[in-house]
């Protein structure tokens, strides 16, 4: 069952978490907001801060897709350009708060765009109980869902599908989906502290790099079962079989939910899943980045030797 989070407001699920992070900023009487994003965080905020009459600046990294930089525009924030690391972004996010008196609303890292995000997984539980045809979290005998797989990054989505899923579902295993070459989660998880990325990330999962921080790490590192990883020619193939079979524009982050689903680790470490949700984050691509990317991805079918 999938989560079509791409046909969302600004082409994203981020437009739940900043919205509900841009209305938090107004109670505390903030006239001008700021956040640091690779593109979907900056459009939902831009959007979200203008619907209320505040003053937007998005700290973007230079090398973020101009599809999403223009969309940054348009929605009528103006953009500062930054070096694309995670240091960069923060630093230059900070200059904005302490040279203008913004407030800064973290894409991911804060607990009001944590709780917006969670709306994701409670509208997931009540579609999939009504697509399945089985019961709620009030009837544990017959769980609507098995698992939900959501994509992370930042650890924005997944903390607060994770918060609302286990507190419907109990049962049900929430597994993260990480490009191989954007592990920091993965290797965080596994270490029990924060880990940063070892250098440059290269990735077709643009909006997969940055890194935990203080309020997500404790929610992934204590109620997320699993984080698994897949390569670069597995999201690009995943991506691919979204466009061709669900005529959904998905970007690659989405894809690497989509490339976890039919994983072979996803069958060997956790057999018998049968109601399975799938989060598609996000649809905002440089289109002439990704068709190239489609172009050459390989058949889904031809990589997992199934029939899709």
């Amino acid at each position: 069952l999938f989560k079509c989070e791409a046909l969302q407001k600004t082409g994203s699920f981020k437009a739940r978490g900043l919205a509900n992070g841009a209305l938090e900023a107004q109670r505390r009487g903030a006239k001008m907001v700021v956040t640091h994003s690779s593109g979907n965080a900056g459009q939902a905020l831009a959007w979200a801060a203008k619907a209320v009459g505040m003053e937007v600046k998005i700290v973007v990294p230079r090398d973020c897709p101009a599809v999403k930089k223009a969309a940054i525009e348009n929605y009528g924030a103006t953009v500062v350009l930054c070096e694309p690391t995670q240091t960069a972004r923060e630093e230059e996010a900070q200059k904005v708060v302490v040279e203008q008196g913004a407030v800064l609303v973290h894409p991911s890292d804060n607990l009001a765009v944590i709780a917006g995000n969670g709306t994701v997984g409670l509208e997931l539980e009540e579609q999939a109980s009504k697509h399945f045809g089985l019961g709620n979290g009030q009837d544990s005998a017959s769980p609507c869902l098995d698992a939900v797989i959501v994509p992370l990054g930042g650890g924005g989505l997944i903390s607060g599908v994770a918060t609302a899923i286990k507190g419907l579902l109990p049962n049900c295993k929430i597994i993260g989906a990480e490009p191989r070459n954007a592990d920091d989660a993965f290797r965080s998880k596994a270490a029990g502290r924060i880990l940063p990325h070892d250098g440059p990330v290269k990735t077709m999962a643009d909006g997969l790099k940055t890194i935990l921080g203080e309020h997500t790490f404790p929610i992934v590192a204590s109620i997320v079962d699993d984080i698994i990883l897949v390569d670069e020619d597995d999201i690009a193939s995943a991506t691919r079989a979204v466009w061709e079979r669900m005529k959904i524009a998905i970007e690659p982050s989405a894809g690497v939910g989509v490339a976890v689903a039919v994983s072979q680790e996803l069958k060997l470490k956790h057999p018998g899943l049968r109601r399975v949700g799938v989060i598609l984050c996000g649809g905002n691509s440089d289109l002439s980045v990704l068709s190239s990317i489609l172009a050459n991805a390989e058949p889904l079918e031809a990589r997992c030797g199934r029939t899709y």
